[in-house]
């Protein structure tokens, strides 16, 4: 078994992909004709959005975002947080926490995105001597 996917239920599938081009660099791998599903390209497990109401549609209850009170985060690993943060904040994210280098010797930054979702950009963590 492999985890393949990380779908986020949002009202507009076609801004967020949107949104998440500007904002990360990401690649659109595809959205589907309806407008209810898409897909970004990030490697191995891929970022998937499907409209709340297609959720609907096929009998799931999706909830709104809470940001004040998020129940997760994703999280995009990149070289240069400062330089992504100011990136993400220019496409029309929320700053949530500047750069800062954490003690176990990773630096990260948080925002949240367009539908309030929480997102951590972070270097890797460097090994501990």
């Amino acid at each position: 078994m492999r985890f393949r996917y990380t779908i986020l239920y949002v009202d507009d599938v076609t801004n967020t992909i949107e949104f998440y081009e500007r904002a990360f660099g990401l690649d659109r791998k595809m959205i589907h004709d309806s407008g209810d599903y898409g897909e970004l390209a990030t490697g191995d497990t891929i970022l998937s959005f499907s409209s709340k109401v297609l959720m609907k549609q096929i009998g799931k209850s999706p909830g709104d975002v809470n940001p004040s009170a998020p129940t997760f985060e994703i999280a995009f690993e990149t070289e240069n947080v400062a330089e992504q943060l100011k990136c993400a904040v220019e496409a029309g994210a929320t700053l949530v926490q500047e750069a800062e280098e954490m003690p176990w010797g990773q630096t990260t930054a948080y925002i949240r995105d367009i539908n309030g979702f929480l997102v951590e950009l972070c270097t890797a963590v460097r090994p501990q001597p």
